[in-house]
């Protein structure tokens, strides 16, 4: 799988020793046929992301995605999974010095069935106020280069999430 981007957070860059965790993800990027993206609208940030997230020991990167999507999105009928690629990340693991995580996604393209089924969240999800929307893919890269504007509003994911969503709109639009 191609290597897309490594995105490295400041405070890990200042860092001369540090241990890192590596923790594995998968994203998932479904296009519908009017260019319109799946997307999670969080509240709490007043941003979009994409369904996706670490994946189980052992799990296979596309199992994990289809997942991820269903319990994020309750889509169903996955299908035409296309690799895009890894999008890396090293930022610091919560306020202990020293501690990186190395967030390696694979991102994968694919569809879905039309209609989507009831979400199963996990709980911060519901208290972050997370919900699955169809919106066009522009409108939600606008939201979110916004959003990144003020970094004191935006979740630690934006800048990866925007990203991938630019991907989406130059590589896979109809």
């Amino acid at each position: 799988m191609r290597h897309l981007a490594t995105a490295v957070d400041p405070e890990v860059q200042a860092q001369k020793d540090f241990q890192t965790q590596v923790r594995l993800a998968s994203r998932a990027i479904v296009l519908n046929e009017q260019n319109e993206v799946l997307a999670l609208y969080t509240h709490r940030f007043d941003d979009y992301s994409l369904p996706g997230g670490g994946l189980r020991d052992g799990e296979d990167p596309i199992v994990g995605m289809v997942r991820e999507l269903q319990e994020e999105t309750g889509a169903h009928h996955v299908h035409n999974i296309q690799p895009l690629g890894i999008y890396e990340e090293f930022r610091p693991k919560g306020a202990e010095a020293g501690q990186v995580v190395h967030m390696v996604s694979y991102c994968y393209a694919c569809k879905v069935a039309d209609d989507l089924r009831a979400p199963t969240p996990e709980d911060y999800e519901i208290q972050n106020g997370s919900r699955p929307v169809w919106l066009d893919i522009h409108q939600a890269i606008a939201h979110n280069e916004q959003a990144l504007m003020d970094p004191s509003h935006h979740g630690e994911n934006l800048e990866r999430e925007t990203f991938l969503l630019r991907l989406a709109a130059k590589e896979l639009l109809i």
